[in-house]
């Protein structure tokens, strides 16, 4: 009867102290889905960073430091937030506030750089859609690494709340015209 009460309480004690552990100190699948979400934002940003020093080399064109402070944001920052509770909502925000910026002045760069011939494959390839693509596949994995962490993993809850409402996807829409529009007025009105 003692053994069963000090398993029940060291269970109580060591899963509030790490509820990402199982028995024997093995990873739960949870801890293990996260990790691989977090090694995918690193990567794919190490990727996106790398690819961005590659085609703009900050020698040439000072003025693209942007990419680069948030390249290394997402690698180093982004994750680190993403890896607490308390601070999952902050790495939640600013991944896709990274997201969004990167979109409005990749895309901002495309057009000012438009191919000679606009055709399909040159849309595709010549402009920096793929790169855009690249940081929207960071967001969405944060968005998933948030939602699993918020909402749990059940796969039998409904999804609820107001489309654009904080977090849901309506809400980013909502940020990515939003500051689309006061880009390119400030653009437009103070060149």
């Amino acid at each position: 009867m003692v053994v069963n009460i000090y398993k029940k309480l060291m269970g109580k004690i060591s899963s509030t102290q790490d509820e990402n552990l199982l028995e024997g100190g093995t990873m739960s699948n949870k801890t293990y889905v996260k990790s691989l979400l977090l090694i995918a934002i690193i990567t794919l940003a190490l990727g996106g960073l790398l690819l961005h020093i590659r085609v703009h080399p900050i020698v040439k064109v000072p003025s693209i430091v942007v990419g680069y402070i948030t390249g290394v944001l997402s690698i180093i920052v982004v994750p680190l937030l993403f890896s607490f509770k308390k601070t999952l909502s902050y790495g939640y925000v600013l991944n896709g506030m990274l997201a969004i910026i990167g979109t409005i002045l990749m895309a901002h760069f495309s057009i000012a750089h438009w191919p000679a011939q606009a055709t399909f494959a040159s849309i595709i390839l010549e402009t920096t859609l793929p790169d855009i693509l690249i940081l929207w596949t960071i967001f969405f994995i944060g968005k998933a690494l948030f939602d699993l962490e918020t909402f749990g993993y059940d796969p039998k809850k409904p999804k609820v709340g107001v489309t654009y409402r904080y977090p849901n996807m309506g809400w980013w829409l909502v940020h990515l015209v939003g500051l689309s529009i006061v880009y390119t007025l400030g653009n437009l009105l103070w060149r």
